[in-house]
């Protein structure tokens, strides 16, 4: 059964692990915008785009889950993608990337993405319970 959702991600741990992913080959800024492209043509934001603390904006590694399906474009997603650009530009704008810890990071982003597509998983099982 084909996943209703891709993830996006610039995180070689990522694509090691779990495999069929949309590569970004940058930076997190640039994982978000492929994100936002993607929320622009559509699809909805199933992940947050920022991480789970302000710590994680420093990571040379970011990966985001969007739904597969294409409908119209949600406001909300648009929203929320472009503050999360504008929060990482903001936090980034005096503080390099810390690449010395970039293993850790890519680990980090890694685990958060695994509870990420879980939780996604346990919500869909949810709503098909509901309409039943």
């Amino acid at each position: 059964m084909e996943q209703d959702f891709v993830i996006v991600t610039n995180n070689p741990q990522v694509v090691e692990d779990l495999g069929k992913v949309e590569l970004v080959d940058g930076s997190f800024e640039d994982v978000l915008i492929k994100v936002r492209d993607l929320v622009y043509q559509g699809h909805q934001l199933i992940s947050h785009p920022i991480g789970a603390s302000m710590r994680m904006l420093f990571s040379p590694y970011r990966s985001v889950i969007v739904g597969r399906e294409r409908s119209e474009a949600k406001e909300v997603f648009a929203l929320t993608i472009e503050s999360s650009i504008d929060t990482f530009r903001r936090s980034t704008a005096n503080r390099n990337v810390d690449y010395v810890n970039a293993d850790d990071y890519a680990r980090i982003d890694l685990e958060l993405l695994k509870e990420a597509i879980k939780e996604h998983g346990i919500i869909q099982r949810e709503k098909i319970q509901e309409v039943q």
